[in-house]
């Protein structure tokens, strides 16, 4: 049995009723099954450990799920050759790679890896949660890290033990959930005393409520999303092109952009060559279009909900994102 695994023994519970969960285990002694009080199993799949009962259910995060398995590597620097998830990772969390070494941490909503990767390259132990199918694809992309593992489960109904974790962060997810405020409170409970928790938001300010994506949403929500990757297959060959030449413009470009419907990455990721950049164009191009929820909030509010759950040291800051961060009482 390896660490990982043995820590998971000790922090997991079941995500409906909070009660005691059996382990099974294969004679060679592999993980095999957990199984609850009422004697239903949770399968351990391809590396995943799968707390979800009905796939029916999930359907704001079946965009995700849809994207990452069409795009499983895209964001993980490893693939990209660049430092793109690691720079927004320690930007967000604001720590030294020397504190993350032996830390037991919760990534919320991992997708497919890209900021586990970076703390289990820092000699983090590594969770990884989340509520879309994603959570295979995390599994793949990471199967050879001995200190991760891949839970597939609901922000709603965390499969974990109160005060589990030195750190929890959640980056780029709780705006995309049906509830921001409740999510959010789901988390500080899981993080050790005096633990560390990071979440970031989209800001809600003219800036970001005024552009053309909040217009265009207003007819793709109501799409399946096949409909709009279908959609997005037609419209961006026609309009990524333009979107490059506004791109070019001397200091207004960036801004002129932001006048069409398509995510334009030229000025921010320079690193990134040109096929990456209209990749990751398509890419989060489709996640703003699709995605069942996308809720901005005001630096009020999160400050509110964090000094509710009675966080300390709390601290906003921009950077790409609205960032909280706090540590738990």
């Amino acid at each position: 049995m390896n660490k990982i695994v043995k820590i998971l023994t000790k922090i997991l519970v079941d995500p409906y009723d909070n009660s005691d969960l059996i382990f099974k285990y294969t004679k060679d002694g592999k993980f095999l099954s957990i199984v609850n009080r009422s004697l239903h199993s949770y399968q351990i799949n391809h590396g995943v450990i799968d707390f979800t009962i009905n796939d029916n259910i999930i359907n704001y995060v079946s965009s995700f799920g849809y994207q990452w398995a069409k795009a499983p590597k895209m964001q993980l620097d490893s693939f990209s050759g660049t430092t793109i998830s690691e720079d927004r990772f320690f930007s967000a969390l604001d720590v030294s790679s020397k504190k993350l070494k032996d830390k037991l941490i919760l990534d919320v909503g991992c997708g497919t890896g890209r900021f586990a990767e970076i703390a289990l390259k820092n000699g983090a132990i590594v969770v990884g949660l989340d509520y879309s199918e994603a959570a295979y694809v995390c599994a793949s992309n990471l199967k050879y890290e001995e200190n991760f593992i891949s839970v597939r489960g609901d922000i709603y109904n965390l499969p974990f033990r109160k005060n589990s974790f030195d750190i929890v962060y959640c980056l780029g997810v709780l705006q995309h959930t049906p509830n921001v405020e409740k999510a959010f409170k789901m988390l500080p409970p899981v993080v050790k005393k005096s633990g560390y928790l990071v979440v970031d938001y989209y800001w809600k300010r003219l800036k970001t409520v005024a552009g053309w994506k909040y217009i265009i949403r207003i007819i793709t929500t109501k799409l399946s999303i096949k409909s709009v990757d279908k959609i997005l297959k037609i419209l961006h060959p026609i309009i990524y092109p333009m979107s490059c030449l506004l791109a070019n413009i001397p200091f207004i470009g960036k801004y002129l952009t932001r006048f069409l419907p398509i995510l334009n990455y030229s000025n921010d990721y320079p690193q990134l060559n040109r096929e990456l950049l209209k990749a990751w164009s398509i890419l989060d191009t489709f996640d703003a279009w699709a995605s069942r929820f996308d809720s901005p909030q005001t630096v009020k509010s999160i400050v509110r909900w964090a000094k509710q759950v009675n966080l300390k040291n709390i601290k906003v800051e921009h950077v790409g994102h609205l960032v909280l961060r706090g540590k738990v009482k």
